[in-house]
Formats: structure tokens, C-alpha cells, sequence
């Protein structure tokens, strides 16, 4: 059951959308045609996810201003001009959140893009941007059997030196795109990227994790991957509630081959299994059982049921 979208229809869409310091209707967010391909060039932006606890009927705001903090980082980078500091974005999100009333699990989306028709290709260092805010419903896997096949892909990951990584943004995913094509093209449903010295980094969307040895084991930050609050929050699972050791080093291609486990990670895909790479199978060709039990860990805690981590969650009703 490979994830395919996270959008539980796209023919529903919020009341709803944050833009420049306030709510105003779905309907009427509308930027001109000319002004789109340069939003794509220039323009950063983050995934988040709320995850709805209907018993407390409250919804939780994953990690909120760490995320936060990443898009302000990703701004920085690639130089956009940023009116908003992460308290006011973690604020315009909770408002967002309430004016829609939302009562179900949403993907949050705050991305950035400059501002009105930019006929120049390339958007001088700080120049003038638009922010926005917006949602949608999806359907977690979380706490089911699921499983991808993935192929090593001939397309190289991109590195700090050519389009940094560590920038969330919406060009960096040109790369991932060649990469996805070619993987389904294969019959795979998912690629894994090498970077420039033939070492693992990740995948289209998601970090990356093997289990071997007894270790959990995951490429390092400079190996080329981005620096995943979902990929962080694993870790500390894995030691917290699996007293399992981590390791971050660079990883061989041959090494998923003969590990025990392998998963993606990451906000959107939450826990991915793999279950076969480059036609060879992982483990028993099942979720194995430190992706089973990390992902119950992760549920209870993004639903609000684990008290010990409730300061990585922001409830929206207060």
C-alpha cells in the first residue's frame, strides 16, 4: 500500500487561507498566470501536519515551531525578503486552523514566493514576497500494514554546492520528479537517491533509516538530505522507547541490501517501509518490527496521547 498522495480529495478545500497577516476566502486566493512560473523558481516553503484527538476533541500541531524555524532558515538561504518571524507564522497557522474549524487531520502548507509578475528569471536577493498559509485534509496509514518497492536511482542527489538540500523549496524537487519518473518507469513505486560519492541519502519526499545489526542507522545531515524534524523525532524514539543505538554515518548501496529493515520517514509519509529494493527483498518483505513499534509511538504521541511528549505538540482550541 504505497502512499500516493497526501490529499484525502482534492475536490474538498478549506473556507479558508492565510495570506499577507490574514484570513481571507479560499475561493479568492488568486495570484495572475504570469506570476506562477516564477513563484515555482523563487519560493520556499513546509510541510506540517495537525493531527485531530476526537476523544479530547482537540487538534495537535505537530513540532509547529520547529518547522517554523526551518522555513525562516530556508528563506535565508535562498535570500527572499521575510516580513513574518516564526512566533507570528506559528500564530497565523493556529488562526487559520480555527477560522476553518477544523476537526480532522490537515496538511499545513506556509510557503513564500515573490511578489506579482517578476519578468526577470532570476529574482534579485530580497526581493518582495507574498506569504501564504494553507490546508487540507488527508488520510493517514498510520497504524497499518504498508509497504513500497524501491529502486536505486541513476539521477544523483543534489548537494550543498548546486541547489542546497538543507532550503525546502519548490525547485530543489525537479530532482525527485526525474527520479520518480524513472522509478515507476521501472515498476518501483519509490527511488532512493545516492549523492556524489555513491552514498545513500534519501528519498523523493522522506528520509531514510535502516535497521542492522541491532542499530538504527541513518545517513548523516552532510551525506545530502534534509534536515527532517520527523527524521529527528525518530531518532529520539528509537532510543527513548526502543533503547535502540543510532547511528549517523554515510551508507553504502550494498548495505540495504542486507539489512534487516528499511523506511522512509518524514512528515508526509510519516513511516514508509520498505519492503524490497532494486528487486530484493527487505527483512521478511513485511513492516518489520521497529517500524511497527516506532510507528505506534509516533501515533500516540501526535494524537496527544503520551503526556511525556506533549511539548512537541501546539493544541489549536484552547
Amino acid at each position: 500500500m504505497p502512499i500516493t498522495s497526501l490529499v484525502s480529495n482534492p475536490d474538498q478545500y478549506p473556507e479558508y487561507i492565510w495570506r499577507n497577516g490574514e484570513n481571507i476566502p479560499w475561493q479568492s486566493a488568486m495570484v495572475h498566470v504570469n506570476a506562477v512560473g516564477h513563484a515555482s523558481v523563487s519560493s520556499v516553503f513546509e510541510g506540517i501536519k495537525a493531527y485531530y484527538n476526537s476523544e479530547q476533541d482537540q487538534l495537535y500541531v505537530f513540532r509547529l515551531e520547529e518547522h517554523m524555524k526551518r522555513f525562516i532558515e530556508s528563506a535565508r538561504i535562498v535570500r527572499l525578503g521575510l516580513s513574518y518571524d516564526s512566533q507570528e507564522l506559528v500564530a497565523a497557522t493556529l488562526m487559520l486552523l480555527k477560522a476553518n474549524q477544523e476537526r480532522q487531520d490537515v496538511y499545513i502548507r506556509p510557503w513564500c514566493f515573490v511578489e506579482g509578475i517578476v519578468r526577470e528569471q532570476i529574482a534579485p536577493s530580497g526581493t518582495k514576497t507574498e506569504m501564504v498559509i494553507d490546508s487540507w485534509s488527508f488520510n493517514t496509514q498510520m497504524l497499518t500494514q504498508r509497504g513500497c518497492s524501491c529502486c536505486v536511482s541513476s539521477w544523483r542527489r543534489i548537494d550543498d554546492t548546486s541547489m542546497p538540500p538543507r532550503a525546502k523549496v519548490f525547485s530543489n524537487y525537479h530532482n525527485s520528479r526525474f527520479a520518480t519518473i524513472e522509478a515507476k518507469q521501472g515498476g518501483y513505486d519509490w527511488p532512493i537517491f545516492l549523492n556524489d560519492r555513491g552514498k545513500v541519502t534519501e528519498g523523493p519526499g522522506a528520509c531514510i533509516a535502516m535497521v542492522r545489526e541491532g542499530k538504527l542507522i541513518t545517513p548523516n545531515i552532510t551525506s545530502g538530505v534534509l534536515e527532517s524534524i520527523t527524521r529527528a523525532t525518530l531518532m529520539q524514539l528509537a532510543q527513548d522507547v526502543l533503547q535502540l543505538p543510532i547511528e549517523e554515518r554515510e551508507i553504502d548501496r550494498t548495505e540495504l541490501y542486507v539489512c534487516d529493515e528499511l523506511f522512509f520517514m518524514g512528515t508526509g509519509w510519516e513511516i514508509l517501509p520498505i519492503t524490497t529494493i532494486d528487486g530484493l527483498v527487505v527483512g521478511d518483505g513485511k513492516m518489520g518490527s521497529v517500524a511497527t513499534k516506532l510507528d505506534q509511538a509516533y501515533h500516540d504521541i501526535v494524537r496527544g496521547n503520551n503526556p511525556q511528549y506533549l511539548h512537541w505538540l501546539t493544541p489549536v482550541y484552547k
